[in-house]
């Protein structure tokens, strides 16, 4: 870094003239980055002195071979600028103007004719990139227009979405309360449930009239009717015999008892219905 703050310094001094020089942070860091300044414009001025001093040997050159010609003109053919009519010094200037346009060196017709050449192929050149770019701005308006119809259509069903879910997030909502509604019903039927569960054990219910207890008896009553009917048949053959007075009076007691205890018991379940 030693080495590279002189050359730092000599650099800012140029590039500040008779300015104070800013102060600044010296550490590797900048030193080095000053340096690399330093050179890329040492470079720089280089080659901007080398392009001054070809474009003075080339102004030398002209002038030299303008001298000459004129001296020629004067000398040969006793032609000066004064001497030209009005229109001769206008084609002249003409001349001269298409010679710098074009950039040739001389007005010669071997300088003038390569260099229209040279802008002929440019303009056909131009008219063909010309053409190439309205082609692709055609396509790319082709494009446009399908994109600008493809975002409008998403745009559309965007739209359709959004109100989808403001219809979906309605009935969404909908549910929710119903939901609440349903949740705070069970739990008031739960606890009117509990309510009445706890006033019956506190009253010492007996099971017997539950519900539960009630169905089951109206079942087995079910099912003794159903096992009556057998017996019935049964004694249906015996219904036209005329039995012993001492056995059919026997029988007769046995199927009161039946009857009366069968009877019983069917009014004690159809008390307890």
């Amino acid at each position: 870094m030693c080495e590279k703050i002189p050359k730092v310094n000599q650099w800012l001094c140029s590039v500040f003239g008779d300015q104070p020089v800013p102060q600044f942070e010296v550490n590797t860091r900048t030193v080095e980055l000053l340096y690399q300044l330093a050179q890329v414009s040492e470079a720089r001025c280089s080659d901007t002195a080398l392009l001054i001093e070809d474009h003075r040997q080339k102004a030398a050159e002209y002038q030299a071979d303008g001298a000459h010609l004129q001296e020629v003109l004067l000398q040969g053919v006793d032609l000066s600028w004064a001497s030209l009519s009005k229109p001769a010094a206008d084609y002249v200037s003409a001349l001269v103007d298409n010679a710098m346009v074009l950039g040739v060196r001389d007005t010669s017709l071997s300088s003038f004719i390569p260099a229209v050449n040279h802008l002929t192929s440019e303009l056909l050149e131009a008219e063909k990139s010309n053409r190439r770019l309205e082609r692709e701005l055609k396509a790319l308006r082709k494009r446009l227009s399908a994109t600008l119809v493809l975002r409008s259509n998403l745009q559309e069903d965007v739209n359709k979405t959004k109100r989808l879910q403001e219809v979906e997030g309605a009935r969404a909502e909908e549910r929710l309360l119903s939901m609440d509604f349903v949740i705070a019903k069970c739990k008031e039927l739960n606890s009117r449930r509990e309510r009445a569960e706890d006033q019956l054990a506190s009253r010492k219910m007996d099971q017997s009239l539950s519900h539960q207890a009630i169905v089951q008896l109206s079942e087995e009553v079910a099912a003794l009717k159903q096992d009556i009917v057998p017996l019935k048949k049964k004694l249906e053959p015996y219904l036209d015999l005329s039995p012993s007075p001492s056995l059919a009076q026997v029988k007769v007691e046995e199927a009161k008892r039946e009857l009366a205890a069968l009877d019983s018991q069917l009014e004690v379940n159809a008390d307890f219905k």
